[in-house]
């Protein structure tokens, strides 16, 4: 695998084969006329450029209209810092979306927004701008009902939504809300990073073919302070159709 950079981000070429501390009470988030929005941004403790990213995706995780989650990736980790986050199953999540959106390489910080487009992130305009795209495409939204009690399952329900023969993926994604990692070695010694709504757990739940449907998490799967999104997508990594976010009153 080929290496190349570019100003402002650190990249991968992809091979031609790759072509409230707690809920006290019952909290739920309830669909809103417009959005929530996804932003997924694809990121490494040990990738110096990425910083301003994260701190973008923490201005962003504070807005109501956008579920914000934070990937970390692997493929940086030999060069000198292990990020602690990174998973290879969030780095095929990135592989997968560059191939959707016919990207030559994976790069870091990437920002994937509504599964229709991506910029580093470090930026507010471009971010902004793909959110205003993602707005002017979207005539209707498959936005989940999602509620949780105390220490309960999670409550996951779709209204029926036209797809038009079509099934689109709902997936979970678990999350901590916030983390401060003081980093000792590799591009970023020296440094105290904070993330942001860094994934821990994904999971496909289910295969959806628009008609009405619930689902429901076991709540041990869910830690008291964690964050839980469900983004309803086009299946292979297409546009969002719909998405939400339920999150503890406390941030961390």
């Amino acid at each position: 695998m080929s290496i190349a950079s570019s100003p402002g981000r650190r990249s991968v070429l992809i091979g031609a084969a790759a072509v409230a501390a707690g809920l006290s009470r019952e909290v739920s988030a309830r669909p809103v006329t417009e959005g929530p929005w996804a932003v997924e941004l694809f990121t490494s403790q040990g990738c110096n450029s990425c910083p301003p990213a994260d701190a973008h995706l923490g201005r962003l995780s504070k807005r109501p209209d956008i579920v914000a989650l934070a990937f970390h990736v692997d493929y940086w980790d030999y060069i000198g810092w292990r990020d602690p986050f990174a998973s290879r199953e969030t780095t095929e999540r990135q592989r997968a979306y560059a191939r959707t959106l016919k990207q030559r390489y994976v790069y870091t910080p990437e920002m994937v927004v509504e599964g229709i487009g991506h910029d580093t992130g470090r930026d507010r305009a471009p971010i902004e701008a793909l959110l205003t795209r993602a707005q002017v495409r979207a005539t209707r939204r498959a936005t989940p009902d999602l509620s949780r009690s105390l220490g309960g399952p999670l409550s996951i329900k779709l209204d029926a939504f036209p797809l038009g023969g079509r099934v689109a993926d709902v997936t979970l994604a678990i999350y901590d809300r916030r983390h401060t990692t003081p980093v000792r070695s590799g591009e970023n010694q020296g440094r105290m990073i904070e993330n942001f709504n860094t994934v821990r757990h994904l999971e496909l739940v289910d295969r959806w073919d628009g008609t009405a449907r619930n689902w429901t998490i076991p709540g041990d799967r869910i830690g008291p302070t964690q964050g839980m999104a469900v983004l309803v997508q086009e299946t292979d990594h297409g546009p969002m159709i719909g998405c939400n976010k339920l999150e503890p009153a406390y941030s961390g």
